[in-house]
């Protein structure tokens, strides 16, 4: 019975680390790329990369995008983060092989997105995006990167040419075994929505933003 038991204890106990669920074909306005999901099963969480082209395993175009509701689907001009999915897609897709891994659950900076909207609303309230979540008694940032590195080694990447402008990517990536050959800007021209919040990345997030320089004219 002792026996039996362990084997019920083995088969019923919760499953750790990302698994790979399902490939699916998906045409887009960028091209044809696959849908890979996952599911993480440490956060019950689902992931998808969207892959283009064949990867191999060195120097991958890749892009790690957090979620981001109000910038990737409604347009937002608060950040730049819908116009980055966009030049990530497009850049993937001219490159003719690469990918984008969709961060679910890092919602403003992985606050959440009410969270985020209420410091949507202490910033126009005057408060930068720091101020904003530490008055929420919030993380600055509390991304965690660990299950992107899960992704890319599942897909067969070892090192990646990373688009992104948050040296945090790049040390994260290593830190959990990725190899980052080349980092990609990815700058976006600011607007007067969001000229504040790209110098608060910049000054105080430490993200690479030089293009700012030629605007720095321009006020909210």
């Amino acid at each position: 019975m002792t026996e039996k038991l362990g084997v019920l204890a083995q088969k019923s106990a919760p499953r750790t680390g990302v698994e790979r669920v399902v490939n699916a074909p998906l045409p887009t306005v960028y091209g044809k790329f696959t849908a890979v999901g996952y599911l993480d099963h440490d956060r019950g969480e689902e992931q998808v990369a969207l892959v283009h082209g064949d990867l191999g395993s060195e120097d991958v175009l890749t892009r790690l995008h957090s979620e981001c509701l109000t910038g990737d689907a409604f347009g937002s001009r608060h950040c730049e983060c819908g116009d980055q999915l966009d030049s990530a897609l497009r850049a993937v897709a001219a490159e003719g092989r690469g990918v984008v891994v969709y961060l679910r659950g890092h919602e403003g900076r992985g606050i959440g997105l009410l969270a985020k909207l209420r410091a949507m609303a202490l910033q126009a309230e005057g408060l930068d995006t720091v101020e904003a979540n530490l008055a929420l008694g919030l993380p600055v940032d509390a991304r965690d990167y660990g299950v992107a590195a899960e992704i890319l080694r599942d897909l067969g990447v070892r090192s990646v040419r990373l688009m992104s402008n948050n040296p945090l990517k790049r040390e994260a990536l290593t830190r959990h075994g990725i190899r980052v050959a080349e980092e990609v800007p990815l700058l976006i021209p600011p607007c007067e929505s969001n000229i504040t919040y790209l110098r608060t990345k910049r000054e105080r997030m430490d993200h690479r933003l030089p293009h700012l320089d030629a605007v720095a004219q321009l006020s909210p």
